[in-house]
């Protein structure tokens, strides 16, 4: 026993000493200091004042593109044109470019499942999003292009729009509009909103439906703007800030045409009026009854912006790049000066003809270069 205590104690000893000159315990580095996140800048914000656009506020001239097949994704839907990459056409454009796309309800059903499927346009607005660019909203087309090909006669207008699920859509009108708008009326790319693109609200003719083989109604413009009144408030129900465009051709169509035109362009479901613009068919000033110039006239004296949301010639085989560049620049010019809010080429297409006689602006286009120019900026 004596011995096991003289060890403990000799032990005990070693330790004390082993303590005494152990060095002490490290002290924790402070910590580092993290950098605060950088925060986006607010999203630009698309307005309305008197005859002109706004942006943040201030007046806004804009020049922009139509790029209609930009929710074609050939994994999910059965697409509209070409398949585009939409992180990459954004990142082409300057910020806060206009574009003009198609958001119709076929985009969004998954063609294996048939079941609804928002990825593909979801992929849009959100690149859109990422590349500060501004997005207007075409929910559906009169002639029904990219869609089920089924013209939107009188009686679609006149109430069909919010009773009748058309061929291979997979919900009336009326159900997609507030699918749509609920879906993506806070996205950051949101510009604004068209209920319909060049809407006509005629009967097709008995052989075929060519623009002048037509049938219009006396009651075509009040059909047309009841129309426009009461998606107008449905999308403002839903998206009280929205801006609405007309979506109109602007010529001689049935429910617009002459006085027509400003009699539904009052219709407060419509913020900015439309007119579509083609070298080789109009002119200017154009036409006394309905050409751009008159067109003008009958916007100043509702108050309400007009933009050439389509502007689109032949080029290619037929007429140089270069020469639809001067001549187009040149329109633009004589559109401003005549009181236009803006003006949107027709139309982007990722794999141009340059061997035809085609309106293809691809991404080397001299056109694709004045898109996100503003002319009061």
């Amino acid at each position: 026993m004596g011995g096991r205590a003289v060890r403990t104690a000799a032990l005990l000893c070693v330790a004390v000493l082993i303590a005494a000159c152990s060095p002490p315990p490290p002290v924790p580095a402070p910590a580092t200091a993290t950098a605060a996140p950088t925060e986006r800048a607010p999203a630009p914000q698309l307005g309305v004042s008197g005859t002109s656009l706004t942006l943040d506020g201030k007046p806004w001239w804009p020049i922009g593109i139509n790029a209609y097949q930009l929710g074609t994704d050939w994994d999910i839907n059965t697409g509209c044109g070409a398949q585009v990459d939409p992180e990459q056409f954004f990142s082409l454009l300057p910020p806060r470019s206009l574009i003009r796309v198609n958001v119709n309800s076929t985009l969004a059903v998954n063609k294996s499942t048939g079941a609804l499927d928002f990825a593909a346009i979801d992929a849009v607005f959100d690149a859109a999003a990422r590349h500060d660019q501004l997005l207007i909203a075409v929910l559906t087309t009169n002639e029904g292009g990219c869609e089920n090909e089924h013209f939107k006669d009188h009686a679609w207008f006149s109430g069909g729009w919010r009773t009748d699920r058309s061929h291979g859509h997979p919900m009336t009108y009326a159900d997609w509009l507030d699918t749509a708008v609920t879906r993506w009326a806070d996205s950051p790319a949101l510009a604004g909103w068209s209920a319909v693109g060049e809407p006509e609200p005629s009967n097709c003719g008995v052989e075929n439906c060519d623009w002048p083989s037509r049938q219009c109604y006396s009651d075509s413009a009040a059909v047309l703007r009841a129309f426009f009144d009461a998606t107008g408030a449905r999308i403002r129900a839903l998206d009280p800030g929205a801006v609405i465009f007309s979506g109109h051709a602007g010529g001689g169509q049935c429910g617009s045409a002459g006085d027509d035109f400003e009699t539904v362009g009052a219709s407060p479901g419509i913020d900015v009026l439309e007119y579509h613009y083609y070298v080789g068919t109009d002119t200017l000033p154009g036409d006394s009854s309905f050409g751009l110039q008159r067109r003008l006239g009958q916007a100043r004296a509702l108050g309400k912006p007009l933009l050439v949301a389509e502007l689109g010639m032949k080029a290619g085989s037929c007429v140089s790049l270069a020469q639809r560049r001067r001549v187009l620049g040149e329109l633009i010019g004589q559109m401003r000066g005549d009181g236009a809010a803006g003006a949107m080429f027709w139309a982007f297409v990722p794999d141009p003809r340059p061997a035809e006689c085609t309106l293809d602006i691809g991404p080397t286009d001299p056109l694709f270069s004045m898109v996100g120019k503003d002319l009061r900026g």
